[in-house]
């Protein structure tokens, strides 16, 4: 059996043109009948870094006899020099949460996969304390189960009082080993009384991986990194996956 949050991530890699860039973690939200990929808006264009892919490409399963066997599923970030992804601001600046929809259609016909919907979402801030267990869904550095072509988790806890904004921005902190490849991966809580519509899928969509979070003025020879990362609110899903 494989468990079903290990269905929702992504492989993810972005490309110009045939040169591979960087890799990274998406995970799969659907609403009605939509389907979208999500990941970190700095994974689809992060103008500091001069990083700006033309297209990126997911890895699919595509036999559930034979986890093995898997395709590549590539989709183009521009059409006619309008960006195909969605990424949301608020009052507080920039939110490092894209979204791009998925044509179904272009999907193979034996294509396996776990969706979040908004059903996975919270409704009060509040249900969650700090210090909660959560799991990052991802692939550091791009490591992975090669053979079966699986993610791995990560142990993290709520960091932050989930409730208020860290620094007034919408994202709150966790505790958790990262490293480059988690952008863009579903920070989870385990729900453990599922309503009928959460069986398959007993998990909450609490965030978004985005970061790393350090202090500038650390010595990099006395004082270890911090080891707290900044998760966006998954409510901004909502917003980006709107018709």
């Amino acid at each position: 059996m494989i468990e079903s949050i290990l269905l929702t991530a992504a492989r993810l890699s972005t490309f110009n043109g045939q040169q591979l860039l960087t890799n990274a973690s998406g995970f799969f939200f659907a609403r009605d009948e939509r389907l979208f990929l999500v990941t970190s808006r700095h994974v689809m264009h992060d103008e500091p870094s001069g990083h700006d892919p033309d297209r990126i490409e997911i890895e699919l399963h595509i036999d559930a006899d034979n986890m093995a066997r898997s395709t590549g599923f590539s989709m183009l970030l521009y059409r006619d020099g309008v960006a195909q992804w969605r990424q949301g601001v608020d009052e507080a600046g920039e939110i490092d949460v894209a979204a791009i929809e998925i044509d179904r259609a272009a999907l193979p016909d034996t294509v396996i996969y776990n969706a979040f919907t908004p059903e996975h979402l919270l409704g009060e801030f509040d249900q969650v304390e700090v210090g909660t267990s959560l799991l990052v869904v991802g692939f550091p550095l791009g490591f992975h189960d090669t053979l079966h072509h699986m993610p791995v988790v990560r142990q993290a806890a709520v960091a932050s009082s989930f409730g208020l904004r860290f620094k007034g921005e919408g994202y709150f902190l966790t505790d958790a080993r990262t490293h480059r490849g988690t952008s863009g991966a579903p920070v989870v809580m385990r729900i453990t009384n599922p309503s009928r519509a959460n069986e398959v899928l007993p998990w909450m969509l609490l965030g978004v991986h985005s970061a790393r979070l350090d202090v500038g003025t650390r010595d990099l020879i006395l004082d270890e990194a911090l080891g707290l990362n900044c998760a966006w609110y998954a409510d901004i899903l909502m917003t980006l996956t709107e018709n």
